[in-house]
């Protein structure tokens, strides 16, 4: 099961591993294009000169932390029986 916040990153980590549209968006108005997926940012934190990775660097980063995550949550019946 996802959390929100983890169901939020992977939308925009797909969405600027995929999308060339999202990602001229988020380069010229950040805050709207993360709005647009339900991401709230205050618009005076964001650097006044922004840049992207590319697509390939983003999507791998993307399959990294899913990998992460997905490894993290299997451990989650352990941590809670006290059984390490």
């Amino acid at each position: 099961m996802e959390t929100v916040i983890g169901s939020d990153i992977d939308t925009v980590l797909d969405k600027l591993s995929r999308d060339d549209a999202f990602r001229a968006w988020v380069l010229d108005d950040p805050a709207a294009a993360l709005a647009s997926v339900g991401v709230a940012i205050d618009p005076r934190e964001l650097p006044a000169i922004r840049s992207l990775p590319s697509k390939e660097v983003v999507m791998s980063a993307r399959l990294a932390i899913k990998a992460k995550l997905a490894s993290s949550a299997g451990a989650i019946p352990f941590f809670l029986s006290g059984k390490l």
